[in-house]
């Protein structure tokens, strides 16, 4: 190969853009690591863009719009939501109105919110969709289905397409990792809360983790108070679950992705906040 040739293979082959995915982002603590922390890891990851599950910021349950515009702020460029979307009522013209929040696509369809949207910043349009897993959660409509719907709609509008699924079971979402291998850009895992080892990218061309973990207090069980937690376990007692404080660290996914919108890596990422 000529010289000419090397330098023009050596171009396609750089990153176009740099994607961290944030797992759920758990109450104060979450937030306030996010608020605090985020604009240096974007510099220090050279990130173009930032997409974070933000369902259990409001004391672990919720999201008010306050907190929403505080994420914004701080640097993320998209919200995705879950099952918990609709515990602060006041989100809910937010849904509607913003053009960087999504809900589950799966929802019925007179539902509040966006199946999906795109971000463009200028250089990449980021298509970001959300689905909701079926297996020990509400119910809602399939979410296979629903992703075939969203893919066709948004057609040829998006470089890069995410899709948070949020869900309970790792074989539903290995399922829809493979289902939609080679039709999007990343298939990444939220709910359960606890990192899981098996970020990859898929034979299609699709990076994958079952769950990208959450961004708050280890020191906990999913991100509420231990002794709390184990009260109500052993006792049956009504008790109320409050969110941890100890341990905080974000965690989520890396991905790169080149000039051709091929995934190039994918990699989990976790920063523990020693002054949280």
């Amino acid at each position: 190969m000529s010289l000419y040739g090397l330098l023009i293979n050596f171009h396609t082959e750089i990153y176009a853009m740099k994607l961290l995915f944030l797992g759920d982002i758990v109450g104060k603590p979450g937030l306030q690591a996010v608020k605090k922390n985020l604009p240096e890891i974007k510099e220090d990851h050279e990130l173009d863009l930032v997409v974070a599950n933000a369902e259990n910021v409001d004391n672990g349950s919720g999201l008010t719009p306050a907190q929403f515009d505080t994420l914004l702020e701080s640097g993320v460029n998209v919200v995705t939501m879950g099952d918990h979307i609709s515990r602060c009522f006041s989100i809910e013209p937010v849904l509607t109105s913003s053009d960087q929040i999504v809900r589950p696509a799966n929802f019925p369809a007179k539902a509040n919110g966006r199946d999906w949207v795109v971000f463009d910043n200028g250089a990449v349009k980021l298509a970001v969709i959300s689905l909701l897993g079926r297996t020990f959660m509400r119910p809602v409509d399939c979410p296979f289905l629903a992703a075939d719907r969203v893919l066709g709609e948004i057609a040829d509008q998006a470089d890069v397409i995410l899709v948070d699924f949020h869900a309970e079971a790792t074989a539903d979402k290995q399922m829809m990792g493979r289902y939609l291998d080679g039709r999007v850009t990343a298939v990444l895992g939220t709910h359960t809360h606890v990192p899981t080892a098996d970020s990859t990218i898929l034979p299609g061309g699709t990076a994958f983790q079952c769950d990208v973990g959450m961004c708050g207090p280890y020191d906990s069980i999913l991100g509420r108070n231990t002794r709390q937690v184990l009260k109500h376990t052993l006792t049956s007692k009504p008790t109320r679950y409050h969110v941890a404080r100890g341990d905080v660290r974000l965690s989520g996914a890396v991905i790169d992705v080149n000039k051709k919108w091929e995934v190039k890596s994918i990699k989990r990422f976790e920063k523990k906040i020693e002054d949280a």
